[in-house]
């Protein structure tokens, strides 16, 4: 006996909106259809629909994993091995995280005062100076005294103030990731409304951004190498995404006078 999709969403954790999704892609096809049409899942299309769950946690996009998945060279196996070697490096790179904010809470615990390089490595390894240095040459010199305003306020921030930013912007990139692979329509309604999201967050935490603004930092994650990869890291390519729902939500707000 097979599976209804109500019984494949329950057992996988999805909806059934994004098992329909991944049938009209041609990701997932049931293997059968009852007399009455309704889908039927097989046990062999429940564990495509596992490996496909994991690909998705580890970050790949819809296309890629239909790829891997497809690919006639490469068995379960095959699958579990790539899976697994995946999964090491991302928990050895948490290891590391993990690490790092135990010394910050050490640091917290000693009433030890941060200094805005320590709390900008929380962003990751890079060039504090050099990077600043950028911003001002590409940002800064349109409107230097918002610019150094907002370089003043950045950095009073303690190191609560940047964690729960990057919470915060964490979450706003996995809820656009998710539409994203569940084939929402960058420049529909919904994604429009998750670009506004991001947009606030920005103006709450860092600057005034005007959805003119906004629209150029989305061509930005897609032209620029180091902005893609750091927003692809959330959902392979998201930065596109980003970009037209960016765009969108710029029409938007535009045509609304917002």
């Amino acid at each position: 006996m097979g599976h209804t999709v109500g019984e494949a969403a329950r057992i996988s954790g999805q909806t059934v909106r994004t098992l329909h999704h991944y049938d009209t892609i041609g990701l997932l096809v049931p293997a059968e259809r009852t007399a009455s049409g309704y889908r039927s899942y097989s046990e062999r299309d429940l564990e495509r629909l596992r490996q496909i769950l994991t690909y998705r946690e580890l970050g790949f996009g819809l296309e890629r994993i239909a790829e891997l998945l497809d690919d006639p060279a490469a068995d379960t196996r095959a699958h579990l091995v790539r899976q697994h070697a995946l999964v090491t490096e991302r928990i050895d790179r948490l290891r590391t995280m993990a690490r790092a904010l135990e010394r910050l809470m050490e640091a917290d615990t000693m009433q030890l005062d941060l200094t805005p390089g320590e709390r900008l490595e929380l962003f990751g390894d890079f060039d504090v100076d050099a990077r600043a240095e950028e911003a001002r040459e590409r940002w800064g010199a349109r409107n230097p005294e918002a610019f150094d305003r907002s370089v003043r306020d950045v950095g009073r921030y303690t190191r609560d103030d940047w964690l729960r930013s990057q919470a915060e912007a964490a979450e706003i990139y996995r809820a656009l990731a998710r539409a994203m692979d569940d084939g929402v329509p960058a420049g529909s309604e919904a994604a429009a409304d998750l670009a506004e999201r991001h947009r606030d967050h920005i103006t709450r935490w860092f600057y005034d951004c005007t959805v003119e603004t906004h629209r150029g930092l989305g061509q930005l994650y897609a032209d620029d190498e180091r902005f893609t990869a750091t927003v692809d890291a959330h959902g392979q390519g998201l930065s596109v995404y980003l970009r037209d729902a960016f765009a969108a939500n710029a029409a938007r707000r535009g045509a609304d006078g917002g």
